[in-house]
């Protein structure tokens, strides 16, 4: 791995365990639409997704999806982060990231991102945090992946990507970065790991 020179990380399920917070604010929008709250395969689904794509795999119809996303509007998404649990050792990674590694965020979350990146004092860690609002095609697409590659003039044998979803493996390799699957073994990538802390074997040490 000589040659990485950007560590870049998905949001969901890698830098937090955000599982509960999406589940708290769709099973509310659905409440409010007297709908029943989602399968497992349902919360599945819209973890990885944008907000758009999540309502719309929820609701179906066209009808029900614009006053459901309506709605959305309405809401004030941040009541539901106290659900967020930041992931163990992130801060500290990210630390010794920095004195050898530029840093990325590439995620599908949308307004909210800059927000929780205060919140847990963590924007001084990464040098460009790319969003869904920040490409014409999210994930799966390889937009956001290539936006870094770009913003850092660099290959992408120079990237490595971090993230736990079936999203994030089609999207590294379409960029073709290397990818490192985040506690998820039925994903293909160049790693599998189960802790941040291996993520500092394979490049700190």
């Amino acid at each position: 791995m000589k040659n990485i020179k950007v560590v870049a990380f998905d949001c969901d399920g890698v830098m937090f365990d955000t599982i509960n917070t999406n589940k708290a604010y769709y099973n509310y929008i659905l409440n409010h639409f007297g709908r029943p709250e989602m399968t497992s395969e349902q919360l599945a689904h819209v973890h990885m997704h944008t907000v758009h794509e999540a309502i719309r795999s929820l609701f179906k119809d066209q009808h029900s999806i614009e006053k459901a996303s309506a709605y959305c509007k309405t809401l004030n998404y941040f009541q539901f982060l106290q659900y967020m649990e930041i992931e163990p050792f992130l801060k500290i990674l990210l630390k010794k990231l920095k004195s050898k590694y530029k840093t990325a965020v590439a995620t599908n979350r949308t307004d909210t991102m800059s927000y929780i990146l205060t919140k847990y004092n963590l924007d001084k860690y990464f040098d460009i945090v790319v969003t869904a609002l920040d490409v014409k095609k999210p994930k799966p697409f390889p937009d956001p992946l290539i936006k870094i590659l770009k913003h850092f003039k660099i290959e992408p044998e120079n990237l490595i990507y971090i993230g736990d979803s079936k999203l994030d493996e089609e999207a590294s390799t379409a960029a073709g970065v290397f990818f490192a699957a985040y506690k998820n073994n039925d994903l293909n990538a160049d790693f599998h790991i189960n802790s941040l802390k291996e993520i500092e074997k394979i490049l700190v040490s």
